[in-house]
């Protein structure tokens, strides 16, 4: 077929449904008319009729019919005319919805108003009254409104989902979230869930109906609602529910054998409303590490709207959630450099949906090929850099600590260096809470990565550059988490170094969002350190984890490694935590370390990355 063929065919599929629409709603338009028409006669026929009796007037049934046959065809044609004007008739509005009820009124105002100018110049005996004008087109308005309502009803419960073939389901959060997403579900009738109660811990909500399903009680009530409703599954839908308020959500669901989905965490239900595709299994990260963070859009696009933005190390957990969260702010160009090649074809095709490596966005180069480095920013001038790219294997590094100092020392060099002299304008240095008071090889370089991108914001009156510091990201690869699963999944042991060890844990996503924020708000030289809420015992973590599984698998403790501390720090010795600008993110100042202090080929890396933290 060829093309002119196809667009044929295209355009006269296009008028089918058009004409098939229109179609619709002429008829609609026309039974609604006629619904119309005879509620007016209904009001006008009752209005007369309660005025004659409460006159008293003699033989009232004459009077009504003669009155009736002058002014039934009168009120017909001004309604008709003023709904055709109004847009009524025209489709202008949603059936049913608030947009068409006020043009109700105004309908029947106008036709009220009209009748009431015409009855000054009719003089007859068999005048239409003008208090029977008045209460005809209240009457009227209650009637056609009244139509509509009820129709609207009888759509709405044909279109809900039946219990035969959908999973019963119960709402836990009235809110804003939870009205969203059952009406979604109730307009559809092949919706998997049919909502058949409510819960909600704020007690004025209780004993409501929201949208025909009630409101039955709070948290303490899940048992009791579960048997009566006869439901299987339970929904939270609250977008800003914290891990807190989910892990004692679900431990009363699972005691009533409830099925537990959640909804995503959504910053602002505003922005974007939730649907029935957001309704996804719980996850161990919603147990851990689940906030609603709020960040400043405006201060974030400020800087990376229209601007070249490069992301090293864009393959890992962290650079590769940066690049997704980026391309929100529309930059002009984005530049996703790494030296592994897979990683980026997987970032690529997140983002953009095809991933063949044939487009400028991706950049394979190592941050040790100090030319390869120059050329990129020479080439490419980025304006925004986040610096994610690092080694982070605590047990590794510490075997060999001059790839550590290679990669995340002399490599960060190289990227502050090629920064500095293209002339970047924002600088973010991705750091970790093992840089604070450090005692290991992963420790020690980033402490020197914050040190040396200090230094850099001393000697430049140009950009800004500033560091963030966080702990463990739930779901990075190589992260404890991780490890569990898999160790579950292969039927254990589950190991765990120390029974009193701690942890802070954040999700990617919330991380990310923070570091962006952190970029706006951070002073040159500064160190910006993320708030990780509150440390979390790994043995507790374990021991959640082989209870969701249901597998009688054992929890082993083997002992801290070398360069492990039992509980994690956020702020070295005479750091403060100040957070002048966002409730989440503090301010600390970053000593300065020359960069003549760095040796290219040291005879023992570890000595030295000592030496320099110990540095003043």
């Amino acid at each position: 077929m060829n093309v002119n063929q196809t667009s044929r065919n295209r355009l006269r599929l296009t008028a089918e449904r058009f004409g098939n629409s229109r179609s619709f709603h002429s008829i609609t338009s026309t039974t609604q008319f006629v619904l119309d028409i005879l509620a007016w006669v209904l009001a006008v026929t009752i209005a007369l009729v309660m005025r004659s009796y409460l006159q008293a007037a003699p033989e009232i049934s004459k009077i009504v019919k003669d009155t009736l046959l002058r002014v039934l065809p009168m009120v017909s044609v001004v309604q008709a005319l003023t709904g055709y004007i109004v847009g009524i008739y025209r489709r202008r509005w949603r059936y049913g919805s608030f947009d068409e009820v006020k043009g109700l009124i105004l309908s029947a105002l106008i036709t009220t108003i009209v009748l009431w100018v015409i009855r000054f110049f009719d003089t007859s005996v068999d005048a239409f009254p003008r208090s029977a004008i008045i209460a005809g087109g209240i009457l009227g308005l209650f009637f056609t409104t009244a139509s509509r309502y009820t129709w609207r009803l009888i759509r709405e419960q044909l279109r809900r989902p039946s219990a035969q073939n959908s999973t019963k389901l119960i709402i836990y959060g009235a809110g804003e979230g939870g009205i969203q997403i059952v009406n979604t579900m109730l307009r559809n009738p092949n919706s998997q869930y049919l909502p058949v109660a409510f819960l909600d811990d704020n007690p004025k909500t209780h004993r409501l109906r929201i949208s025909g399903v009630p409101v039955l009680g709070g948290r303490n009530e899940i048992a009791k609602v579960t048997q009566r409703t006869g439901a299987s599954t339970l929904l939270i839908a609250i977008p800003s529910a914290d891990s807190t308020v989910v892990n004692e959500i679900v431990g009363i669901a699972r005691e009533s054998k409830l099925n537990v989905k959640i909804l995503p965490v959504v910053q602002s239900l505003d922005e974007r409303q939730v649907d029935a595709a957001d309704i996804r299994d719980l996850t161990d990260e919603d147990l851990l590490g689940r906030r609603r963070v709020k960040i400043n859009l405006d201060e974030i696009s400020d800087y990376l709207v229209n601007r070249r933005v490069l992301v090293t190390g864009a393959g890992g957990s962290i650079g590769s959630e940066l690049c997704r969260q980026l391309v929100r702010f529309n930059p002009s160009e984005i530049i996703m450099l790494d030296r592994d090649e897979s990683a980026l074809h997987e970032v690529q095709l997140s983002i953009y949906g095809r991933a063949l490596l044939d487009t400028p966005q991706t950049v394979l180069a190592d941050l040790r090929d100090e030319r390869a480095i120059n050329e990129v920013f020479d080439s490419r001038k980025p304006q925004v850099v986040f610096h994610a790219a690092a080694l982070k294997h605590l047990p590794l590094l510490e075997r060999y600590p001059h790839e550590a100092y290679q990669t995340n020392v002399l490599g960060t060099a190289t990227v502050l260096n090629a920064a500095q002299r293209t002339g970047v304008e924002v600088f973010v240095n991705i750091s970790t809470d093992k840089a604070a008071n450090p005692i290991s090889v992963l420790g020690f370089s980033k402490k020197i990565a914050e040190r040396l991108t200090a230094d850099v914001a001393s000697r430049t009156k140009q950009g800004k550059y500033i560091s963030v510091r966080f702990g463990n990201v739930l779901g990075s690869r190589g992260s404890v988490l991780m490890s569990f699963r898999d160790q579950i999944a292969k039927g254990g042991p589950v190991t765990v170094t120390h029974r009193g060890v701690t942890r802070y844990f954040m999700t990617i996503s919330e991380a990310v969002q923070l570091v962006v924020q952190a970029g706006a708000i951070g002073r040159t030289g500064e160190v910006l350190v993320l708030d990780m809420g509150k440390p979390v015992n790994i043995h507790d973590v374990a021991e959640q984890l082989v209870k969701n599984s249901g597998k009688p698998i054992k929890i082993e403790v083997v002992g801290l490694r070398v360069g492990e501390k039992v509980h994690e720090e956020l702020f070295a010795e005479g750091e403060t935590d100040e957070r002048p600008r966002h409730p989440l993110i503090s301010h600390v100042a970053a000593k300065p370390i020359n960069q003549t202090s760095l040796t290219k080929n040291p005879n023992d890396s570890r000595e030295l990355m000592i030496k320099l933290t110990q540095e003043k």
